[in-house]
């Protein structure tokens, strides 16, 4: 049974849990165990709004990103020469980043964050899948470390004002390490052992590209019943208020700056429709999902994910 743990806590309140590894630490390197120091692999969007949060409670902060101005730019903590150093300089280990093969480049390999990794606790919040999370289990398991997952539900901007959903997957123990840190960012739901945050969060955002391409279909509909746009996106956000934040790319057709990007809906499709064919569920919905977000990120991958309205707005001018 799912649980919600916590919201909003305190860079000292609620840390109990947290100090076990922290005093593990301060045991093997003579330093002191008042506050856990935190790592954070992956200084995107996502990345940043997490480490800035994390930051701004006060938290002792090491940054790594494969390009390091990037890191450098977001002015917090010490930047890190490597996953590895980071993580070295840290009691738990924070990841966000775009995708399978960007995590096992940040874990593995000789610069990799499991390089000294006994002791530390890994949070990866990644949109990964679970695959990934049980790949990535075994090997932070052989170096003596624990492992949850954690995938956010949430934009950047309600990561950074701690209003997101945190997903996490993993035993109680870890679970209750690692939530003083993330009801930093929101509430913390415990949804079952390791790989169950990665597994919900795909069907997440499998529901996401169902509401987004559903919006873009209806709002142009509606427009072309004669009725007017304003009032169309009233009914529509009404039933779905998470399109408020994107009404200037339904209205206005504008789809930069991007919250979240059409390559990324792209990739995290592509894993759920993989994970729900495996496992015998039936998604034909979202399979056509993914094939609309596949042709339109084919041509402007970096938009936000409201391009998926830009057929219906051309289709529109095409037959006047």
């Amino acid at each position: 049974m799912a649980t919600t743990l916590g919201t909003h806590l305190g860079p000292v309140s609620g840390l109990t849990h947290v100090h076990l590894v922290r005093e593990n630490a301060a045991a093997r390197t003579g330093r002191s165990s008042d506050s856990p120091r935190i790592a954070v692999l992956g200084t995107g969007k996502m990345g940043s709004a997490i480490a800035g949060r994390i930051a701004g409670a006060g938290f002792e902060l090491t940054l790594w990103n494969r390009t390091r101005s990037r890191a450098e730019a977001l002015e917090i903590g010490t930047v890190a020469d490597s996953a590895a150093e980071a993580a070295g300089n840290a009691d738990i280990v924070i990841s966000s980043l775009t995708g399978p093969e960007a995590v096992r480049a940040a874990y593995l390999g000789p610069s990799g964050a499991l390089a000294g990794a006994e002791g530390k606790l890994f949070v990866e919040m990644s949109t990964a899948g679970p695959d990934l999370v049980a790949e990535l289990a075994a090997a932070v398991e052989a170096a003596g470390a624990r492992l949850v997952d954690a995938p956010v539900l949430g934009a950047p901007p309600v990561v950074a004002e701690g209003g997101a959903a945190i997903l996490v997957g993993g035993s109680a123990e870890d679970v209750a390490l690692a939530t003083p840190i993330l009801g930093l960012l929101g509430t913390v739901r415990h949804v079952g052992p390791l790989g169950s945050g990665a597994r919900l969060k795909l069907v997440a955002n499998s529901m996401l590209a169902d509401v987004v391409l559903a919006a873009a279909e209806l709002q142009v509909a509606g427009e072309e019943a004669g009725l007017a746009p304003d009032d169309v996106f009233f009914v529509i956000k009404r039933l779905s208020p998470l399109l408020e934040a994107r009404r200037h790319g339904y209205l206005e057709n504008r789809h930069e700056p991007s919250l979240f990007a059409l390559r990324d809906l792209r990739k995290d499709l592509d894993l759920a429709v993989d994970m729900f064919g495996r496992s015998g569920g039936r998604t034909p919905l979202t399979a056509v999902s993914r094939d609309l977000i596949v042709a339109e990120a084919g041509t402007s991958p970096d938009l936000d994910i409201t391009a998926v309205i830009r057929p219906y707005r051309a289709d529109e001018k095409s037959d006047r």
